[in-house]
């Protein structure tokens, strides 16, 4: 029987390798290798931060805490450019080499329709998915007239008000979607503001806030989105997308520089076409441009006279070309996919425009190759892939050019043992290059950071799960091996050139499930563990453990829904984090386990009210740690300075749909 029920994405904790996850009142459709998750605008009501909403509903995400918005993530121990980030299709990569402005920062909460998150290198489709990739795919527009309008108040003098307007007949359809919000700076659980914070902690007075800024908003944002799609006949679709993010005076209160504004803009044009003949079964054509504009000064600091600034951009434009075809009673996925991405930056000051080059002007261009055969056996489906890349890579910097070759791919297969019981294994090769930062960065004193003879990375992983279901109780299990062959790694120790390449292990697993006591009740769990270890240290270091793998972590929840009420409580846990990579600015810092609650009702027609608490107890808890390959200020122990979480935060969300 099919049951509906109401869980948060927790609950579909990535078992497989491919994961979708839906986070209203749901109705859960999966196997080992897929879950489908929907609606995430209507859950996610806290803020527009989708990595908060990531890292708070699934175990194996783990926030990295920069400000009050855009903050950044960990999937399974790895981030940056070894986890890759879609939105619909389309890549977009930060401007600024400090991570103020990961990819996951540019598209909203609230224009977000499904997330799916894929685990492993179990992807030929995309350029540079070494260990996972992240799909974000927006809200499509529908036949009709209909949309939404939400008001959004919180603690901290949080505001947003979103609306989105939909329509069009059977041919041609037509979205529009605009928000803006704004908030104060948040208070820890002790009651300090992120200028506080940082007046208590950071060893330099010139790195505070001077007193004219102390008391600023953390962040204002404000986004359009825009669709339209053409039916040009009953199997051919073509269909288009704008979306614009606009931020302004962002403070990182640990970085030793604020965004002063972080705008992007993402093009997509995609084409699809169903059984234009036995040859093509879907042929599919998608093409995008993303670019990122992002200045970051002292401006607002003690040291700021000077406003020393390091402006930077990117941008990528890229195009992918595939079809699928049935041959023996499977389907045979045949593509090509090109990109080219550019970035760069350069230094001033109120006195001197252009003092030098932080990145100089690099670009990174890659052709690929891909196939992917998918066929069912019985109760046994396999998928199998390769996918050959060329990279080029040129700088106009005076440094060294770079060239790579790939062939990576996957042995992928799912067997159904009986109605209640599934095993899935995996087996595949991943790589991805360096990017410009870490082949090229300079500092601003005139230190090249980057290494220019960096080795691509390659991932070599093991992947095993099951699913059982015991009458109303579900259990899902995975354990995964990664062996990663020149993984790149920060060097503090080195003066120059601190990235360098060394082999590593990072293995772990992940349990998660749900158990229906009734119709209305039901509780579901996720457990993440992950352990990283190079094989040997570092020059001149002795600390083997890798960085950025966050501990154990935990959530529980409890769902109560009802007629026009819901209510779900949760507690998100997480051990203490030991293992650290002392040599390189990692912390001990200590576990923590925070409660929230959530009640909604949907009393009056087409209306939804919303009300929560996060942090319920008021704790004062850490999430990210400090490794330096991020610039981040020294606190008075000499150490680097921990930004806290929020202290408790209550939010009310009005949401009125038509």
């Amino acid at each position: 029987m099919k049951k509906i029920v109401t869980l948060s994405l927790v609950t579909v904790a990535l078992l497989s390798a491919n994961e979708q996850v839906t986070l209203d009142s749901i109705i859960i459709k999966e196997n080992l290798q897929s879950k489908i998750v929907n609606d995430v605008s209507n859950e996610n009501l806290k803020s527009a931060d989708l990595a908060e909403a990531l890292t708070k509903n699934i175990p194996s995400v783990s926030l990295v805490r920069r400000s009050g918005i855009a903050n950044d993530i960990i999937l399974r121990g790895q981030k940056k450019d070894n986890i890759n980030i879609l939105i619909d299709n389309a890549k977009i990569y930060g401007a600024c080499p400090n991570r103020m402005d990961p990819a996951t920062s540019h598209v909203l909460s609230n224009n977000i329709q499904s997330v799916e998150v894929k685990e492993g290198p179990f992807d030929v489709e995309n350029f540079g998915t070494l260990s996972g990739v992240v799909k974000v795919n927006t809200k499509k527009p529908k036949e009709g007239i209909n949309g939404d309008i939400n008001i959004n108040y919180g603690s901290f003098g949080y505001s947003k008000y979103s609306a989105t307007v939909s329509g069009g007949t059977k041919n041609i359809k037509a979205l529009i979607s605009a928000s803006t919000e704004s908030s104060d700076q948040y208070e820890d659980g002790n009651g300090n503001t992120l200028a506080q914070q940082l007046d208590n902690k950071a060893k330099s007075n010139d790195q505070k806030y001077a007193n004219d800024y102390k008391d600023m908003d953390a962040y204002k944002k404000k986004t359009f989105m825009t669709k339209l799609y053409f039916n040009l006949t009953d199997n051919q679709e073509i269909n288009f997308s704008y979306t614009a993010n606009r931020s302004d005076n962002i403070l990182y209160p640990n970085s030793g520089m604020d965004a002063i504004y972080d705008d992007s803009d993402i093009y997509t044009l995609n084409y699809i076409a169903n059984d234009l003949s036995s040859f093509s079964k879907r042929l599919e054509f998608n093409t995008y441009y993303s670019k990122v504009d992002h200045p970051m000064a002292t401006t607002y600091r003690n040291n700021g006279a000077l406003k020393m600034t390091n402006h930077m951009k990117s941008k990528i434009k890229g195009a992918k070309l595939q079809n699928d075809t049935e041959i023996l009673q499977g389907i045979l996925t045949l593509g090509l996919d090109t990109s080219k991405r550019t970035w760069e930056g350069e230094y001033s000051n109120k006195i001197k425009p252009y003092i030098r080059d932080s990145i100089s002007k690099t670009d990174t261009k890659n052709k690929a190759f891909f196939a992917k055969y998918n066929k069912d056996i019985g109760n046994l489906n396999l998928e199998l892939a390769t996918r050959y890349d060329r990279t080029d890579i040129t700088t106009q910097a005076n440094a060294k050019n770079n060239d790579y070759n790939s062939l990576n791919g996957y042995l992928l297969g799912t067997y159904k043992i009986d109605e209640s019981l599934n095993i899935f294994a995996a087996l595949g090769k991943s790589s991805r290059v360096p990017d410009a930062r870490e082949l090229y960065f300079v500092s601003s004193t005139g230190s090249v950071v980057g290494t220019e003879d960096l080795k691509q990375t390659k991932n070599y992983e093991f992947d095993l799960g099951f699913e059982k279901i015991i009458g109303d109780f579900k259990v899902k299990t995975k354990f995964f091996y990664s062996d990663l062959k020149d993984y790149i790694a920060f060097n503090n120790s080195k003066t120059t050139n601190k990235f360098e390449n060394v082999d590593a292990k990072i293995y772990g697993f992940e349990v998660s499930g749900e158990y229906l006591a009734s119709e209305e009740l039901t509780f579901d769990y996720g457990l993440a563990y992950q352990k990283g270890k190079k094989d040997k240290a570092l020059s001149g270091q002795t600390d083997k453990d890798l960085a950025e793998i966050p501990p154990l972590k935990a959530n529980l929840g409890v769902n109560y829904e009802k007629g026009i009420n819901r209510i779900r409580g949760e507690v998100v846990a997480a051990k203490a984090w030991s293992s650290i990579d002392s040599d390189n600015g990692e912390q001990d810092i200590g576990g923590y386990a925070v409660a929230n609650l959530k009640y909604e009702n949907r009393y009056i027609k087409n209306t939804v009210l919303t009300i929560g608490v996060d942090n319920i107890f008021d704790k004062t808890y850490a999430t990210s740690n400090t490794y330096k390959d991020l610039t981040l200020v020294t606190a008075n122990s000499d150490e680097v300075m921990l930004l806290n979480e929020p202290g408790r935060y209550v939010y009310f969300n009005l949401k009125y749909s038509f």
